[in-house]
């Protein structure tokens, strides 16, 4: 019955005249009251809304948006949780025949008038007192920004300034207009066209400011057909949103496939529970950037470290078999009937617990992409029994054009190119690709767009290869290849996320290229050696102060001495420091998505890096830092260097 309802995806190409409004009109008129479209959950219970509720809240809302002076290609920017009413927004704006232009949630302020003001935004949806206050501060600094709207109520009394309006005063405009010409809805959505831009993205900016990149319908429709080509989902099927809709990843799935099919979204309660709430739905398909997956790795580790003997000798040997079986589907080799029996074991006692636990019982397909991961972490999840799949994309292709397929897995390739998509390699060994997915250019950027798009190709600026199974192998990014001292390439990124997979580190950053030898900076996860300098009776006051204790560095020194093995002696930490704080995206460290701005950390942290390389035991730090609610702290330490011993 599932395959009876999963979208034909064998069949032609998506029609050049295929929008995202029309194909949300062609679903909400098919499926109406009879079909859950998403459900959210506010106060412990999960709320349905139908795809009639779904239909009528983005018909009032972009009508009011007409009413408003809305125009065909004027911007409408978002900002705020994972919510149906952002949902909302950016189908409405889209049916208005605007452009949507998502930010991250917890940008700060100067991130939010460089967008705003660079897309020309002209009105900006703002979810709570918290993003109406960034609003309000940077709107007379926005020359094209004509309202700001509002969705929740809490704290907004003693707002009174004319330029805002709340969501549901635009929706009451959107149905008085409504009665005034109720065609003008259906009419503005048959007008679309789908090589029109739908959605302007700010790609994440690990070198300099982010540029816009414009996506048409075309080009979210495609990608989401041809990646359901490779793995259909159904319209019975539910998925949890909550990644940021400003990462092309969440718009992969929430509109590209989403729209397609037809499926149940999801939206947590908060962003802290949103783990808890993808426990309680469930999901039949999961998308996440590796930092996720981490995340879930060191809980499990955790609870492994926090078990009763029996049970932790019960994990080990599930693991072990769990190992064992991976690896032999890795390689493509029969399965002996013993080791099914024993991975059946292995499942019914403790890997099926472990599933539940982590939201991941029901999965499918699981996918991740956006950064690299390391080995260790997806062979961890197969361990598990979870389909874990390596993508391989950038916004500029709508979200993805490589991905593993069933049964061709391998833990250190992304995959094969999906329908339509051609990949090449470059004398240079640069990643190129073209496909009806390829982007239409950066706004307001023509020398980037020239340089990205040459001959109908996107050049990728990342370094990989093809292997002899047709594999794309994913190097690194062109400017972070390392040269080690034998003249050899070296991601550095592949130690960084083996460095990760300890569940004492949260986030490492390698240094090394063209120097005598590698060194690291780590930051710990300060919860889990918290709990583990508890046991050992080591007190502590603070982050700082734990992360330079002699027994901290004893137990990260064993953590990378495991991540050294079998790598060369020219690719193994030679030397390190712990970090007196956690790197940050509010302080320019980390990208909104997690991504190491490798440039700037080498210049703000240089007085580390030459220590690193000097015959010194010690750093003299004496800076500042500031905390999310606008405190500072002053911090004068001196950080540790240690060199690891064999």
């Amino acid at each position: 019955m599932q395959q009876e309802h999963s979208l034909n995806v064998s069949g032609s190409d998506v029609s050049r005249e295929l929008t995202i409004p029309k194909l949300f009109y062609d679903r909400a008129m098919r499926f109406g009251k009879n079909r859950v479209a998403m459900r959210e959950k506010e106060f412990g219970i999960w709320l349905p809304i139908t795809w009639a509720d779904y239909f009528e809240n983005v018909k009032y809302l972009s009508l009011g948006l007409i009413e408003l002076g809305i125009e065909e290609g004027d911007k409408v920017a978002m900002i705020g949780d994972n919510r149906p009413e952002g949902l909302w927004a950016e189908i409405a704006t889209l049916c208005a025949r605007g452009v949507g232009v998502w930010l991250f949630q917890d940008c700060l302020i100067d991130e939010v008038k460089y967008i705003v003001d660079h897309s020309d935004t002209k009105f900006l949806f703002a979810e709570s007192q918290e993003e109406v206050d960034k609003a309000i501060s940077i709107f007379h600094e926005c020359p094209k920004l004509k309202k700001v709207i509002w969705d929740d109520p809490k704290g907004m009394r003693n707002y009174h300034q004319d330029y805002l309006i709340s969501f549901r005063d635009v929706q009451e405009l959107g149905r008085r207009l409504d009665r005034e010409k109720p065609n003008l809805f259906k009419e503005m959505i048959e007008k679309g066209h789908g090589d029109e831009v739908a959605l302007l993205f700010y790609t994440s900016g690990t070198t300099a400011l982010p540029k816009g990149a414009l996506l048409s319908h075309h080009n979210m429709l495609t990608m989401g057909k041809h990646l359901m080509a490779v793995d259909p989902c159904f319209e019975t099927d539910d998925y949890v949103s909550y990644l940021p809709f400003a990462w092309i990843g969440e718009q992969m799935m929430s509109i590209s496939c989403g729209l397609q099919i037809g499926y149940t979204i999801n939206f947590p309660e908060e962003p802290e529970t949103a783990q808890e709430n993808i426990r309680e739905i469930g999901p039949h398909v999961m998308f996440a950037p590796p930092r996720m997956y981490e995340q879930m790795t060191r809980t499990v580790q955790v609870k492994y470290l926090d078990s009763t003997w029996t049970k932790r000798k019960f994990y080990e040997l599930s693991t072990k078999i769990g190992y064992r079986v991976a690896d032999l589907k890795f390689k493509k080799q029969p399965i002996p009937w013993y080791w099914k029996f024993l991975e059946w074991i292995a499942q019914v006692t403790v890997q099926r617990k472990l599933k539940d636990h982590l939201g991941l019982s029901r999965v499918r397909n699981a996918y991740t992409g956006g950064a690299a991961m390391g080995p260790d972490h997806f062979r961890f999840f197969h361990a598990m029994g979870v389909n874990l799949k390596q993508i391989y994309g950038q916004t500029e292709v709508a979200g993805i054009s490589v991905v593993h397929r069933n049964g061709d897995i391998k833990f250190d390739t992304v995959g094969l190119p999906i329908p339509g998509t051609e990949i090449r390699i470059t004398e240079d060994g640069e990643i190129i690709t073209r496909s009806p997915s390829v982007f239409k250019g950066y706004y307001k950027n023509p020398e980037a767009t020239a340089k990205a798009l040459r001959d109908g190709w996107l050049y990728s600026d990342d370094r990989g290869f093809i292997d002899e199974d047709g594999h794309l192998v994913v190097f690194d990014r062109t400017k972070d290849v390392f040269t080690l001292r034998n003249g050899k390439p070296f991601s550095p990124q592949y130690l960084e996320t083996r460095l990760k997979f300890s569940p004492y580190i949260k986030d490492s950053w390698v240094i090394g290229d063209k120097r005598d030898y590698i060194a690291a900076v780590l930051c710990i996860d300060y919860s889990v050696v918290g709990k583990w300098a508890d046991e050992k009776k080591i007190t502590y006051t603070s982050y700082p102060e734990l992360s330079q204790k002699n027994e901290v560095y004893d137990l990260l020194e064993e953590q990378i001495r495991q991540a050294n093995k079998d790598l060369p002696a020219e690719a193994k930490v030679v030397k390190f420091t712990n970090l007196y704080k956690e790197l940050d995206p509010d302080d320019d460290e980390l990208t909104r998505t997690r991504k190491l701005r490798r440039a700037f950390v080498e210049k703000r942290y240089q007085q580390i890096v030459e220590a690193l390389y000097s015959d010194n035991n010690t750093v003299h730090i004496d800076t500042t830092i500031r905390y999310e609610d606008g405190r500072q702290a002053r911090i004068n330490t001196d950080l540790q260097i240690r060199a690891v011993r064999d």
